[in-house]
C-alpha cells in the first residue's frame, strides 16, 4: 500500500507530468481559437456530414471550454500543482528559516586567489571596511572577532526561495477563476428596439428570462453602410437606469464594449423593425406645400386645421410597387383611408388607369389635399450581447500573482557571502566566498565586485 501511494504520489509530483498537462491545455485552446465554438460551430455543419457534425458536437468539439475534458486537464493540473508544491516547500521553507554562521571554514575551502585580497593594513581597519560595504550593500550582516581572525556574513534575496511557489499558486488561482467563470458566469442577448427599455435578457442557455439589475434604453442607434449596402460602423447609444435615475451613459460600438455592475455588454448585431418614421409632402389645392415628418401610430393635425390624420400602416415593398403608407384622415364630416406611394408617378407610367381601378391607392381623397410620399426613415433594434465573469476578479489577482512569482524568480535570488580576514605577518588576507542554490553566474559576477569595492576601500583608507 505504501509502495502504490509513493508511486502515486511521485507521479503527480512530477515535472514531467506538469509539461504533458499544459501542453494539452495549450493543444485544447489551440482548436477553441480555431474551430468555430458554441453558436458559431453552425457554420461547420455545411462542410462537414451530419454525422460527423453530430459525433463532434456530442465530444463537445465545439463547446471546449466548457467541456469534461477541459474540466478534466484543470483538475489534473491543480492536483499536480498543489503536489509538486507540497514535496518540494518543506526543503525550501528550511533554507529560509536557517539563519547563516559568520564561521564556515567549509565554503573557504581551497578559496581561489582571485577571491582573496592582500593587503598591508591593520585587521580592526581590514574588518570595519568589510562591515561597511556589507551594510550598504545587504543592510544587515553578522560580524564575529577571534584572535587572529574576524569573521563576517550577510545574505540577500531569502524570499526569492517561494518565487516558484507564488507562481504556482497563480496558476491555482486562474484555474479556480476560470472554473467560477465557467460555472457561474451567464452569456446571454437581447434585441432593443430604439426608444425602448428592457430590464431583463435571454441566456443562450435555458428558456426563462434572466432579470438585471437595472434597465437599459436604447436612445438612438446608428448605422454607416458603404456604397455596395454592407455595414460599415453601427453604434448604440445606451442609457442604464435604476428606479427611473440615470446611473451610466455611453455608446457602444464593436468591440468596444461598455461594463456595468458586473455586466458587459457587446454589440453584435442590429436590424429593422417596422414602425419608424415617414416624410410626407402635403400638397393643397391653392399651391402652399408642407413637409411633416411622422411616425406610425401617431394622430397630426392638418396644417388647415381641415382635420387630423395618423398612419396605420408601412411598407418597404407594398405588392412589389416600392415603398408605401397607409393614411387615415378624419374631419368632422368624414373618415378617408387610402394609401400613399413613394413612387406613384413611376406606378401610374405603368398602370395609368390604376387609381380609377383601385381608388384606396389615390393621395388626393381628402380634398384639399394631395398626400406624397418623400421617403421612409427605417427604425432600427441593436442587438446586445450580455456577459457577466464572477471570475474576472480571480483572474486579475492571478495576474498579479504571476507577476510577482516572476519578478521573485528571474530578477532575484537567494545567496549567502561570507568573508574571513586573516591577520598575516605582511598585513592581512581577505577571503571572500560565497554560496547560492541557483543562478551561480549571478554570485561569481557579484563576489568580484565585492572584491572590486572592498579594495577600494582599503585603498581609499590608507
Amino acid at each position: 500500500m505504501t509502495k502504490n501511494k509513493s508511486g502515486i504520489w511521485s507521479f503527480f509530483s512530477s515535472v514531467q507530468l506538469a509539461i504533458v498537462l499544459l501542453s494539452l491545455i495549450a493543444f485544447f485552446a489551440l482548436i477553441g481559437t480555431l474551430v468555430p465554438q458554441r453558436e458559431a460551430a453552425a457554420e461547420v455543419a455545411g462542410l462537414i456530414s451530419p454525422g460527423l457534425f453530430s459525433l463532434l458536437d456530442k465530444m463537445q468539439f465545439f463547446d471546449l471550454y466548457h467541456s469534461v475534458w477541459f474540466f478534466l486537464l484543470m483538475g489534473l493540473l491543480t492536483v499536480n500543482l498543489l503536489i509538486c508544491s507540497l514535496d518540494r516547500l518543506p526543503m525550501a521553507w528550511r533554507r529560509f528559516r536557517m539563519r547563516p554562521s559568520s564561521q564556515n571554514d567549509d565554503v573557504f575551502k581551497d578559496c581561489p586567489e582571485e577571491n582573496s585580497i592582500r593587503a598591508r593594513a591593520d585587521m580592526v581597519q581590514a574588518a570595519n571596511a568589510a562591515a561597511s560595504l556589507l551594510k550598504k550593500r545587504y543592510r544587515k550582516f553578522i560580524r564575529t572577532n577571534e584572535a587572529d581572525q574576524v569573521f563576517l556574513c550577510a545574505d540577500k534575496g531569502r524570499f526569492s526561495l517561494f518565487g516558484v511557489y507564488v507562481v504556482h499558486l497563480s496558476i491555482l488561482v486562474l484555474i479556480a477563476g476560470v472554473i467560477i467563470g465557467s460555472v457561474f458566469g451567464m452569456e446571454a442577448y437581447v434585441n432593443i428596439t430604439e426608444g425602448e427599455t428592457v430590464n431583463a435578457v435571454n441566456p443562450r442557455r435555458g428558456s426563462q428570462s434572466l432579470p438585471l439589475p437595472f434597465s437599459v434604453r436604447c436612445d438612438k442607434f446608428t448605422v454607416e453602410l458603404y456604397e455596395s449596402g454592407a455595414p460599415k460602423t453601427f453604434q448604440s447609444d445606451l442609457t442604464f437606469l435604476k428606479g427611473n435615475q440615470i446611473v451610466q451613459q455611453g455608446k457602444l460600438l464593436v468591440n468596444h464594449p461598455i461594463e456595468i455592475e458586473g455586466f458587459r455588454f457587446y454589440q453584435a448585431s442590429y436590424g429593422a423593425v417596422p414602425g419608424g418614421k415617414a416624410t410626407l409632402a402635403l400638397l393643397r389645392a391653392d399651391g402652399r406645400r408642407d413637409i411633416i415628418n411622422v411616425g406610425a401610430g401617431y394622430a397630426f393635425e392638418l396644417p388647415g386645421k381641415e382635420g387630423t390624420f395618423n398612419i396605420l400602416r408601412m411598407e418597404e415593398n407594398l405588392m412589389k410597387m416600392g415603398p408605401a403608407i397607409k393614411v387615415v384622415v378624419r374631419s368632422k364630416k368624414e373618415e378617408v383611408s387610402f394609401w400613399v406611394f413613394q413612387q406613384i408617378d413611376k406606378i401610374k407610367q405603368t398602370n395609368p388607369d390604376i387609381i380609377q381601378q383601385v381608388p384606396i391607392f389615390n393621395p388626393g381623397l381628402f380634398r384639399p389635399y394631395t398626400f406624397t410620399l418623400v421617403g421612409l426613415e427605417e427604425k432600427y433594434f441593436t442587438g446586445l450581447q450580455v456577459s457577466r465573469d464572477p471570475g474576472t476578479p480571480v483572474v486579475a489577482a492571478a495576474a498579479l500573482l504571476l507577476i510577482c512569482g516572476l519578478m521573485m524568480v528571474l530578477f532575484s535570488y537567494s545567496r549567502q557571502i561570507w568573508i574571513r580576514i586573516d591577520q598575516k605577518k605582511e598585513g592581512v588576507r581577505i577571503c571572500i566566498a560565497g554560496r547560492s542554490y541557483r543562478n551561480k553566474t549571478g554570485l561569481e559576477r557579484e563576489l568580484q565586485y565585492l572584491i572590486a569595492e572592498l579594495k577600494d576601500n582599503l585603498e581609499k583608507s590608507k
